[in-house]
């Protein structure tokens, strides 16, 4: 079973679900001609900032056909990508290393995933004994085991559990039971009305049916296999909440006994079925959506054996489709690559694999990767930048006009408390019972997914391991877990693309990794979400009342600016499931420019090339988010992603704060000018 967390990430490229590559442009390496790469001098700040900040980059880097969007995080990855190449291919060269150890393990999963032709002659055969054991149940309950088993393996069948903190005790974990399912990306897609929905929902069918062939079935067994599919689906997507719906902690907390929630679903014997998944000795659970779980129950009992035979083979071949390699990855490509995100083209094998390799071993990699690319002179100043945001963020709360004292004392403890990681975790995890050979890419695949399983499995009835990390030090993200009250910053997160950070000029800095970064997730502490938890990291009320509701006055102008927003065509950003990152990105803006503020190359106010350090800081703020997405991708990420669309990002914050429009002479009448009124200020 995968875990999932309520962790507040900085970005994924563009939307999660976005690929990463790039090409390093060949920019100077001093801090006077750095931004030369970037600004399209022909655009009016005032007018575009977005264009005028990043325009002339976006322009000589147009989208490539294998990628979904591209931009500043593709750069980023394209410097990691190289080095861990160069550590997978210098593993599985070597054949002499230990059995069991990272090096042996590294080496052989690469050298699997590269056997691209191994991979397409085995196709599903490792697979086998799951189809098996689907078309060999012989009750409901025999199928919920197999179910069981599935969801075991990471197969997102008709639900979605995970294992995580326990939000109201924060100490302890919980073992979570969430909607899901689904084969589309979210529950909206079985129901929009629009002509792009209908078209979506065609091609899906017809995907679905596909995949049966290829699994064997005749064609019109095929097709009629993957209506039952679609309408089995569209039943669970019905009784399934919103996306925006689902940024309620306190309303996707449902604690309940196995008997209380049998009584929701009584065709399902829990124990029994937790125990198929190798979960035991679990006598209370978190439902997140009640509701969803007595659809569940109506589904499960008046559909055919058969039919829920169906859904679950198609759940299988649907989660292990790439990794099954040849026509079953050419046909999931089809459907998710080009038909719903606009690709034509598949980015390369060896992108695909690092990707995969990162997933299952991303440990085992970090280790060797920050022995050689993460120096202590970099962590030192990162460490410093971090102590430097999180006073300006004290100082920002002690300032607040609409926050009553005994409310401040608590945001200023629970400031106080937060857990700082910068870099890389001081304890690896161990892969010693993940077993790695060369003879099946698929085959180490399944394994992972049970290795994944039982290390969070383990954790169950265990005091929290608070000093774990939930990203590799080579990845280009940062997080915030309310429950542990901790900001992750890794290694890869502070990487400016073609110069050396020595060589960046404070400006930059203090806006691309203070501001967008450390900025952004420590304020999520204290956005619509995270303020919710105290400092232990526990969902417990801390606020006033009077305070909470002026937190709500606030929140909702930024929901009003973000819902007026058009990201392509005329579908809206969605303001309220966005809240929590534009509630970031505004505190995280911010707070680095009151610690950029401190600094002497703010006080000196000297030019560097050619621009103020205010308006260096802001192109620094810019390029954080410098990214150009195809059209079928964002309209996917506003309908899936909690985040605003990566350009999006890059100005709207800005338009909230007099120093933009200070440093640009913006003036009533320019684009990028909004009324005093309607501006947002909240921390």
């Amino acid at each position: 079973m995968t875990k999932t967390i309520l962790i507040v990430a900085l970005v994924l490229p563009a939307f999660a679900g976005a690929q990463r590559t790039a090409t390093v442009p060949n920019a100077p390496v001093d801090a006077a001609h750095y931004l030369d790469q970037y600004i399209d001098k022909t655009a009016d700040p005032r007018q575009d900032f977005y264009q005028y900040s990043v325009g002339k980059w976006l322009k000589a880097h147009p989208i490539p056909a294998a990628e979904r969007s591209w931009g500043i995080a593709n750069v980023v990855q394209e410097e990691t990508y190289t080095r861990v190449l160069a550590i997978s291919r210098g593993a599985a060269a070597d054949t002499k290393s230990a059995k069991g150890s990272n090096a042996q393990k590294i080496g052989d999963f690469w050298f699997s995933a590269m056997d691209s032709v191994t991979n397409a002659k085995q196709g599903v055969e490792p697979l086998a004994a799951e189809f098996a054991r689907i078309a060999d149940a012989k009750d409901l309950q025999s199928l919920l085991g197999d179910a069981a088993h599935l969801q075991y393996l990471g197969v997102n069948a008709f639900f979605n559990p995970s294992i995580s903190q326990d939000e109201m005790n924060s100490d302890g974990m919980a073992l979570y039971l969430f909607q899901g399912g689904l084969g589309l990306p979210d529950r909206d897609y079985y129901f929009d009305t629009d002509a792009r929905g209908k078209m979506l929902r065609a091609e899906y069918v017809k995907h679905v049916g596909k995949m049966f062939e290829l699994l064997g079935d005749a064609p019109a067994t095929a097709a009629g296999e993957a209506k039952i599919v679609m309408a089995l689906e569209a039943e669970l997507a019905g009784a399934s909440r919103k996306i925006e719906d689902m940024r309620d902690p306190h309303k996707n907390y449902n604690a309940m006994t196995l008997d209380s929630l049998g009584k929701l679903t009584p065709s399902v014997a829990w124990r029994a079925f937790l125990e198929q998944g190798n979960i035991r000795g679990v006598d209370t659970v978190v439902v997140g959506q009640p509701e969803f779980y007595q659809q569940l129950q109506k589904t499960l009992t008046s559909r055919p054996l058969a039919e829920l035979k169906t859904y679950m083979r198609w759940q299988l071949v649907n989660t292990f489709a790439s990794q099954a390699g040849g026509k079953f990855n050419k046909q999931n490509f089809h459907f998710f690559g080009t038909v719903m995100n606009g690709t034509t083209v598949q980015r390369p094998r060896w992108k695909r694999m690092l990707d995969e390799q990162e997933g299952y071993l991303g440990d085992a990699l970090g280790q060797l990767y920050v022995e050689k690319y993460f120096s202590a002179a970099t962590k030192d100043r990162y460490r410093k930048l971090v102590s430097e945001i999180f006073s300006a963020f004290a100082d920002r709360i002690r300032a607040v006009d609409w926050m009553s004292p005994v409310t401040k004392d608590r945001a200023l403890k629970k400031l106080g408390a937060v857990m700082i990681k910068v870099g890389y975790p001081d304890k690896w995890r161990d892969y010693s019972d993940f077993q790695v050979d060369r003879t099946s890419f698929l085959g180490n695949a399944i394994r992972g997914n049970a290795w994944r399983s039982d290390f969070y499995i383990k954790k169950l009835g265990k005091p929290v391991d608070r000093t774990e990390w939930d990203m590799t030090p080579q990845t280009y993200n940062a997080y915030y877990n309310p429950s542990n009250n901790e900001i992750v910053l890794p290694a890869a997160a502070f990487i400016l693309p073609g110069i050396a950070d020595s060589l960046v000029d404070d400006a930059i800095v203090y806006a691309y990794a203070g501001g967008s970064t450390i900025g952004h997730e420590i304020t999520h502490g204290f956005d619509d979400q995270g303020r919710q938890f105290d400092e232990k990291g526990n969902l417990k009320e801390w606020w006033t009342p009077e305070d909470a509701k002026e937190f709500g006055a606030r929140a909702a102008k930024i929901i009003a600016q973000f819902n007026g927003y058009v990201a392509v065509d005329s579908l809206h950003v969605n303001g309220f499931a966005t809240q929590g990152e534009n509630i970031a990105d505004l505190g995280g803006v911010q707070l680095g420019w009151d610690a950029f503020t401190k600094t002497k190359e703010y006080k000196e106010g000297k030019p560097v090339g050619g621009l103020t350090p205010a308006q260096r800081f802001f192109i620094g703020w810019s390029i954080s988010w410098m990214t150009s997405i195809r059209p079928e991708n964002m309209r996917n990420g506003v309908k899936t992603d909690v985040h605003a669309p990566s350009p999006m990002r890059a100005w709207a914050p800005l338009t909230n704060l007099p120093q933009f429009y200070q440093a640009y002479a913006v003036k009533p009448g320019d684009k990028m000018y909004r009324a005093d009124s309607v501006r947002v200020k909240i921390w």
